[in-house]
């Protein structure tokens, strides 16, 4: 995707940008994500923007996807998945959680260059 920094993070985890603002980032092992059977925390979270709270509903609430939220996340147009769990989606998938992510936080005028260049009608 175009116009992304990628700064390092906390823990060196990277945090994926676009004009400043996160659209992708590996989380930090937190209390709120963690196995139900040994109460580990999750050290493999990653945080996906998404456009609008319908797309958060039907990607968590989806039994066969590996995304999910945790009430720290109620409110915030974003969803989880455990790194070692995205062997369960394409990658076609994964490449359009990523693009809606950016579109999700691209500026109007970089979301319309790019629709243009790559969705042309």
């Amino acid at each position: 995707m175009p116009h992304v920094r990628v700064n390092a993070g906390t823990q060196s985890r990277p945090i994926y940008q676009v004009g400043g603002k996160s659209f992708v980032f590996f989380r930090n092992p937190r209390p709120d994500a963690f196995d139900p059977d040994t109460g580990q925390r999750y050290d493999d979270v990653i945080v996906f923007w998404v456009p609008g709270e319908g797309d958060k509903l039907a990607m968590v609430q989806d039994e066969s996807s590996p995304f999910f939220t945790t009430p720290h996340f109620d409110g915030h147009l974003s969803v989880l998945v455990r790194a070692s769990r995205l062997g369960e989606i394409s990658y076609d998938e994964l490449a359009e959680v990523v693009q809606e992510a950016w579109l999700s936080r691209a500026s109007a005028r970089r979301r319309a260059a790019w629709l243009r260049e790559y969705l042309p009608d």
